[in-house]
Parts: structure tokens; sequence; C-alpha cells
């Protein structure tokens, strides 16, 4: 009977975990013009170190992701990534200095039944956020989300971060933000009346934010009924 106990609490652990989950983007904060700059696309959850293999059954159900760069005068090239072992990899040139803008949206997801842990029946949005910065010249990066959540870095100072929480492109004010780094530190952060989060960076590691948004509203997708959306966005800041 133990045994049997013990194996439903490691489904349900196992089930709640991939929900968890989100994509993530990681690539060189810094880059050089008219130098290959590498991007890596990863699926799972970075404070647990939990990373999933490209052709394991969860990295599968969230693939059919678009990547795009944006360039500093706001011109958007897509960009098409390849499977490696627990990643996807892209790569662009950057022609100019300034600051470029990589983004992730994935919005074909099948609807997922979560009722037995009292979450709903929903459809899930991913989108994720990096930065380059090639040269001194900076600006903001972009917000290209029109029908979910995202976050702008709008930092004027090296010494702090700060960033904007938009929601189909207006502010999301009062919306809880982590974030994470390994050996599952985290911290909790609330968007103020202008969606806007600062925060330090104390420790010379990798940081991964994270905030989402129930979008409450039925629908349905690919034949199967939704009771909301659940809308998830990541912000990577890599290690110094």
């Amino acid at each position: 009977m133990k045994k049997i106990i013990l194996s439903i609490c490691s489904i349900f652990l196992i089930t709640a975990s991939s929900f968890a989950h989100y994509l993530w983007i990681e690539t060189n904060s810094n880059g050089i013009k008219n130098k290959e700059q590498e991007i890596k696309v990863y699926f799972g959850e970075y404070t647990y170190g939990v990373i999933e293999n490209v052709n394991g059954e969860a990295f599968l159900k969230v693939n059919n992701f678009t990547l795009w760069v944006v360039d500093p005068l706001g011109n958007k090239t897509q960009l098409k990534a390849k499977a490696e072992d627990t990643f996807y990899k892209a790569t662009f040139t950057p022609k100019s200095n300034g600051t470029y803008t990589i983004l992730l949206n994935n919005n074909q997801i099948d609807v997922i039944d979560y009722t037995q842990y009292d979450f709903g029946i929903f459809k899930t949005h991913y989108h994720s956020v990096a930065k380059v910065q090639v040269g001194k010249t900076k600006n903001e990066t972009y917000n290209l989300n029109e029908n979910g959540i995202s976050v702008k870095d709008v930092s004027t100072s090296t010494d702090e971060v700060k960033l904007q929480v938009l929601y189909k492109n207006e502010v999301l004010t009062k919306n809880e933000v982590k974030i994470y780094v390994q050996d599952l530190w985290s911290k909790t952060l609330e968007s103020d009346d202008n969606g806007i989060i600062t925060f330090k960076l104390p420790f010379k590691t990798k940081y991964i934010l994270e905030t989402t948004k129930k979008e409450e509203i039925p629908g349905n997708y690919n034949g199967e009924n939704y009771e909301f959306i659940w809308h998830c966005v990541t912000y990577t800041i890599p290690t110094k």
C-alpha cells in the first residue's frame, strides 16, 4: 500500500512539475558587430536544475515556437532553430551597434486538463525575451507580443535592472514577478502602477525572471474547449 501511495505522489509531482516548466532563451548579453551570435532555447525549470531533452515528451509538446531577432531600428527577422540534445540553437550576425531584442513565442500548445489539481482546463501561451548589447549605444528592448504577456528592459543604469511588464500592449500593474537563480533561490516582486519592477543583481550568476497572467476567457483550440489561457513570459539575464 505504501508503494502505491508513493507511486501516486510521484506521478503527481512529475505532472505538477511539468506544468511549472517554462521556455527560456540564453545568449551572451554582449555581442560584436559583424560577428555571429549564438542563441539557445531551453525548456525546464532553471532553479531546480531541470533541463528537458528536445526529443523528450515534455519538450516535444512545446517545440512549435517561433524565434525572432529585432534590431535597434525595430526590423524583425525570423531565426531558424536547430535541435541539439537539450536545447534548440540559432544564430544571427548583428550589422550595427545598439540593443537587439531576441523574442520567442509559442501560442500553439494543446489544451491541458488540470481539473484534478484544482487548476482547470486551459491553453498555454509561452513567450520569452532576451537582449544583446552591441557597442555602447543603448535602446529599450522591443515588445511585439500583442496577444499575451511580455517584458521590456527599460534599464537606464548598469547597477540596477528596470523592467516593464506588459499585457496585450498595456501596462500590467500589481502583477507578481518571480526572479530565479540556481539552487532554489528566488525572489518575488510586484509590478507598480506603471508596470515597473527594479532589482539589483547581488550574485554573479544567471537570473531568469518569470511572470504569468490568466486570461479568464473560454475558447476552443484544435477542437478542445478551454476555460482560460495561461500566459507566461521569461526574461534571462546571463552570467556576468
